[in-house]
């Protein structure tokens, strides 16, 4: 009849949201409702002619056959095995642990481009501990200088006040430190993305700065190849592997976070990344679970939501 009713529009997305095994994903009749008002536009209850084709270009086109780019993200020799190794940290992690995913993962999957990022800090940088007494602290500050130890959190003097986490001289610029580990696997035609070299702000997402001053350029460069869907890996998976993440998803992007290419800090903050990914439409996933998705034969309802929400967003 020219339209598709709920019910029908139920039956599309079960065809549409299958595993590589042809096998339905439940979608909930609270979100698909949603979607469906989503492109019913005119909201009559049926999804017209003229509807189904926006719904067709901007969303199922996308689903079936997404653009995929992997964020490799800050696997340099100081997380791993040098400075602000994150053997060290609480979880008690060896970073070395991804390299071998990763480099699986590249061997195997056809990204539409790969991104590795580097923290890439000058000597003077406001986040190394001994820098401390190069900058004024706020009189909020809970720690004094002369009290400060590493890991430590100080407020620094600003308009408004700059709270900081305190790290061990860590990925100087031009420094065996800075590099990406040997074993690494490099893609040709790859981009990379320096950050945290401004000495005066920390910037753990690949995005932004951590003040949200000055963004890496990333964003316009994923979009110039028209990337849909960011696959995020490395270290620190609850420092700077999180705040990319986070940026990703405000950014519009559906996000999968690679649960097995990723190590971190703290396992409590590894958990409260994984809960805010999943609670804002992203995914977490084991690696061996990406070849599918990138080539649109496993289609998971968390990113079609995610990509509605975002058609929804960009039209109002």
């Amino acid at each position: 009849d020219g339209k598709l009713n709920l019910e029908e529009f139920r039956t599309l997305c079960c065809a549409l949201f299958r595993n590589p095994k042809g096998e339905t994903y439940e979608l909930k009749q609270e979100i698909l409702q949603n979607i469906f008002e989503i492109f019913d536009k005119n909201q009559d209850g049926n999804i017209d002619r003229e509807e189904f084709v926006s719904c067709w270009h901007q969303w199922i086109k996308t689903i079936v056959r997404p653009v995929s780019a992997a964020l490799i993200i800050d696997v340099q020799n100081d997380f791993i095995s040098g400075t602000l190794s994150i053997t060290h940290c609480p979880a008690k992690h060896n970073g070395e642990d991804v390299i071998q995913p990763i480099n699986n993962l590249l061997d195997s999957i056809d990204f539409e481009t790969v991104v590795y990022s580097y923290d890439w800090h000058p000597n003077d940088h406001v986040s190394f501990i001994e820098n401390l007494p190069l900058r004024k602290l706020h009189e909020s500050t809970p720690v004094a200088t002369e009290a400060a130890k590493v890991y430590d959190t100080v407020v620094f003097e600003r308009d408004p006040p700059m709270v900081q986490k305190l790290w061990p001289r860590h990925c100087v610029q031009n420094t065996w430190g800075s590099e990406l580990h040997k074993d690494l696997k490099i893609v040709e035609n790859s981009m990379k993305i320096y950050k945290g070299t401004n000495p005066e702000v920390d910037s753990y997402s690949l995005f932004w700065d951590n003040q949200r001053l000055t963004d890496t350029k990333l964003d316009s460069l994923l979009k110039q190849k028209n990337i849909t869907d960011l696959y995020l890996c490395g270290v620190a998976y609850d420092v700077c592997v999180a705040s990319t993440a986070k940026d990703a998803i405000t950014s519009g992007y559906r996000t999968v976070l690679l649960d097995d290419c990723c190590r971190g800090v703290d396992l409590l903050d590894i958990e409260k990344t994984k809960n805010f990914i999943r609670e804002n439409h992203g995914l977490v996933v084991d690696s061996s679970e990406v070849k599918d998705m990138v080539e649109g034969n496993d289609r998971r309802p968390e990113l079609g939501y995610k990509l509605a929400l975002e058609l929804k967003k960009n039209r109002q």
